[in-house]
């Protein structure tokens, strides 16, 4: 297979990865010439790697000390630099000039902007106000929030006192945030007056005064403005705005708290559609270590670049933006729906912007090429250096339609990686070639294998991802889980001492990888395991198609003995599944995967459910088919989609 792009020699020499490659190989007298020899010795030495990656990329501490890892052959119990004393929002602040740290646009374009300087000084004032209510490391902060500058602000200055910050978006009901928030007990909730999405203002105060209400270890509600320039917030219990709490406080030195390494930095949640969301806590230093190394070795992010990833603050994609201000970028925010100006919006933004790298998901880019958009031809992308995808497999169809429509010279690395790590396995490369379907490489550092099912490294064949040594921004567990047995059951239980993402991928000869699908979402027709992804690739090519998912049904359902694939299919507008329509699909998936591939049923539905973060629930669609309750739907961004799929007529046959 011949690339679909390549760097320029320019590109390659000028990468932060090639300074830092060749220091590592002149330091200590390595004979290695390529990414894939690279990478094989971050992986045989990750202490002194990720000691180098410390020193590289500039990391702030009082304290570096000597051991940089101990307990190495423990999955979980490895600990990283157990000396080190650190403060992760020290690291952010770096800058501190007056360039662009966050740039906000909403639907209706510029907002406004905020410089390092006044982003230092108002996190100093929020800091100061924190303190005043006697919040201490440890103690959680919540935030109910947009993508806005006030909530990386407010986020900054709880990570000074090593306050652990949590947060979610504006568009969750009230049960969806106890869900949440209710289990990691906060002393502070931020939110705002609301938010708006798709030409319409959501007014969230009702929800916000009946959240405070269920959360009774609440000291302080802090409101900002959003949609009004002074809500009424009298009908929140211990509730303020924003400017009133910094009031008494004017700009000065942050004290920034020395913190150990593994010191918590946040709690993310995960999905929450077959249960109650795990409270995954992540530790400030492997955040840090690991932020700071994807953005300046595998994204190439330089002092002054422009960085924007589409999300919302539900999804660690916010985390990882947020922590671009470690590479000293200005981080360009939007808030609001990403189809807005006839789906032009965010290139409207990127090219004014001018954005060095822009941040979405693979189905964004699937709307997009279905909408006929060609940005190549509308908006001046000239500064535009890469282009990442996320939140499910991009496939191979869509990279030609980027190089074709949005931008011919960029790097389109498609990531995976997750909540789970704050991080990637697969990473993005400015120094590699790009492969039509492929993600570029394994991330450095990252003892990414992929194991069949008795445990045997495979390459060229389909099979799970797995992690076979520590890396620092491991979560230190899931919070209330005494003992660690849910977060050992859920990595560790299929691998001993490795560790199992729960991908279905494969690893290349090339030293690249294709991920299938999420393999608890495998389907298995005939003792087969099949990833969805390889059907959808297929299937939203068809252009009367727009979105699809499949799942594997017991069958038959009185005394099942086997599954049967189900397609389900949201059509274009005007288009109906009609005999001829269901030949094509099934005639395109046979013809480019295997006749196990092909659904026994094809069935059109009026909308597939998915997350907030626009992620199709299969698992939650999977379990109406079969009757079985999806109890935490607040979780979806379209709960009632799931009641499309019960009791269908057509399952019965």
């Amino acid at each position: 297979m011949k690339p679909i792009w390549e760097p320029s020699e320019q590109a390659i020499e000028s990468a932060q990865l090639t300074q830092f490659a060749r220091q590592i190989v002149r330091k200590h007298r390595l004979e290695l010439n390529t990414y894939p020899d690279f990478y094989a010795w971050t992986v045989a030495n990750p202490e002194t790697f990720w000691s180098e990656v410390w020193d590289f990329c500039g990391v702030l501490a009082s304290k570096k000390g000597t051991p940089v890892l101990l307990d190495a052959g423990k999955m979980p119990g490895a600990k990283w630099f157990p000396e080190a004393r650190l403060n992760f929002a020290e690291n952010l602040l770096r800058r501190g000039d007056r360039g662009d740290a966050f740039v906000f646009w909403d639907e209706r374009g510029l907002q406004r902007r905020l410089s390092y300087s006044d982003l230092t000084s108002d996190v100093s004032r929020a800091a100061q106000a924190l303190a005043a209510l006697g919040l201490r490391a440890g103690d959680r902060a919540a935030a109910f929030m947009p993508n806005m500058p006030e909530t990386g602000m407010l986020a900054l200055a709880a990570l000074s006192h090593g306050i652990v910050w949590s947060s979610c978006s504006p568009d969750f009901g009230v049960e969806g945030v106890i869900d949440r928030f209710g289990q990691i007990e906060p002393k502070i909730l931020f939110c705002t007056d609301g938010y708006r999405y798709a030409g319409r203002e959501h007014d969230v105060l009702e929800r916000v005064a009946q959240i405070a209400e269920q959360l009774p270890g609440l000291r302080k509600v802090v409101v900002a403005p959003n949609l009004r320039a002074r809500p009424d917030v009298s009908g929140i219990p211990k509730a303020v705005l924003l400017e009133e709490w910094l009031r008494r406080h004017a700009p000065g030195e942050i004290a920034y708290a020395q913190l150990p390494f593994d010191h918590p930095a946040y709690i993310l949640f995960t999905s929450g559609t077959t249960g109650k969301p795990k409270c995954i806590v992540h530790a400030a230093g492997g955040a840090l270590l690991s932020g700071i190394k994807m953005y300046k070795l595998q994204f190439d992010v330089r002092p002054g670049d422009r960085f924007f990833y589409y999300t919302t603050c539900n999804w660690v994609m916010w985390n990882l933006l947020f922590a671009g201000l470690c590479a000293e970028a200005g981080i360009m925010l939007y808030d609001g729906s990403p189809f807005e100006r006839g789906g032009r919006i965010l290139f409207d933004y990127a090219a004014q912007e001018r954005f060095t790298h822009f941040g979405t998901s693979a189905k964004f880019i699937d709307a997009l090429e279905k909408r006929g958009l060609a940005p190549a031809e509308t908006h001046d992308l000239g500064m535009l250096r890469m282009i990442v995808s996320t939140g499910s497999p991009l496939v191979a169809e869509s990279y030609d339609y980027v190089y074709a429509k949005v931008k011919r010279d960029v790097c389109l690395s498609s990531i995976s990686g997750g909540t789970d790590i704050m991080a990637a396995f697969a990473d993005a490369n400015a120094i590699l070639p790009v492969y039509r379907g492929e993600l570029q490489c394994r991330s450095l550092g990252m003892a990414v294998d992929v194991f069949d099912e008795d445990g045997e490294s495979v390459v060229n064949t389909k099979g799970e991802l797995v992690c076979t040594k520590p890396f620092p921004s491991m979560p230190l567990g899931f919070w209330g889980d005494r003992g660690g047995e849910k977060y050992h059951a859920a990595y560790f239980a299929r691998f001993p001492n490795v560790w199992c993402h729960g991908d279905w991928c494969e690893l290349t000869e090339r030293g690249t990888m294709i991920v299938y699908g999420r393999s608890d979402a495998t389907l298995n027709p005939g003792g087969v395991r099949i990833g969805t992804a390889e059907i959808y690739r297929q299937v939203e090519k068809i252009d009367e198609v727009e979105e699809s998912v499949a799942i594997g049904q017991l069958w038959p359902p009185d005394k099942p003995t086997d599954t049967r694939v189900v397609l389900f299919v949201r059509l274009r507008p005007g288009f109906v599944l009609d005999p001829s329509l269901e030949n094509k699909i099934r005639e395109k998936i046979k013809a480019n995967t295997t006749p196990r591939h092909v659904p026994a049923k094809i069935i059109q539905v009026a909308d597939i459910p998915r997350t907030k973060n626009n992620k199709v629930v299969e698992l939650a669609v999977k379990a109406v088919v079969h009757g079985m309750p999806v109890e935490h739907t607040d979780a979806l961004a379209n709960p009632e989609a799931l009641d499309l799929f019960r009791n269908l007529p057509a399952l019965g046959a």
